[in-house]
């Protein structure tokens, strides 16, 4: 059994709450694993994809922004949002790309259009 807890909370609800053999995570100053017994740090989380294993399976989520503590075997994420890689309706991400793509190509000079969060919004798409 693994001696390694990892939790990844949101917002609205808590994504993922077990024990795992490792964690792979998208840190603001590069991708960083954790195993059993690692030393306690803080870490900006970037968009980008969560992966943990169990045994022989491995997981993904696709992550947004936030910060991970890692202390006492225990990962703590918390993020705007996740969702689970195989949880991911395609279609609906492809039509937020799109929608993304369009306003960012608009004059900067408009008003209506906030272009920081259509930038985000980009890079949260795989």
């Amino acid at each position: 059994m693994s001696e390694l807890y990892l939790e990844v909370i949101t917002p609205e609800k808590v994504v993922v709450s077990q024990e795992v053999d490792i964690v792979v995570a998208p840190g603001t100053l590069g991708e960083f694993g954790v195993l059993p017994e690692h030393v306690g740090f803080l870490s900006g989380i970037v968009p980008g994809e969560l992966r943990y294993r169990l045994d022989d399976k491995m997981e993904s989520l696709a992550v947004t922004t936030g910060f991970s503590e890692v202390f006492n075997n225990r990962v703590s994420v918390l993020v705007d949002a996740a969702e689970m890689v195989h949880d991911i309706d395609v279609e609906r991400a492809q039509r937020a790309m799109e929608r993304a793509k369009e306003r960012l190509a608009k004059d900067r000079g408009s008003e209506d259009i906030d272009f920081l969060r259509a930038e985000a919004a980009l890079r949260l798409i795989f």
